[in-house]
């Protein structure tokens, strides 16, 4: 199966961030903190507190590419840490709004 790596799913988080694709909530939540969101097709499951988004868990492209945490490697892995403060504030308030 190919693989999406984290600079893909940074790019689908950025565009949700800018409004080229709307964020929509995900057909469940997955468990305690977890949420999963639909962007254009993406199926990103999310750590997200209620106000603080703190790393992606896993991401299955519209294609069937799939993208999984691997809390092994070092910083850069997760996408939530490629964004700009103002792009993870801009998806943290359109979680708030969605969920």
């Amino acid at each position: 199966m190919p693989c999406l790596n984290a600079r893909d799913v940074c790019q689908r988080l950025r565009d949700a961030a800018l409004g080229v694709y709307p964020l929509q909530p995900g057909a469940s939540h997955s468990g305690a903190g977890q949420v999963q969101v639909d962007i254009e097709g993406w199926q990103l499951l999310l750590d997200f507190d209620g106000r603080h988004l703190h790393h992606c868990q896993s991401c299955r492209s519209a294609e069937g590419d799939v993208w999984q945490l691997d809390t092994r490697q070092r910083f850069g892995t997760d996408p939530v840490s490629l964004l700009s403060t103002w792009e993870l504030a801009q998806i943290e308030k359109l979680l708030k709004e969605a969920v």
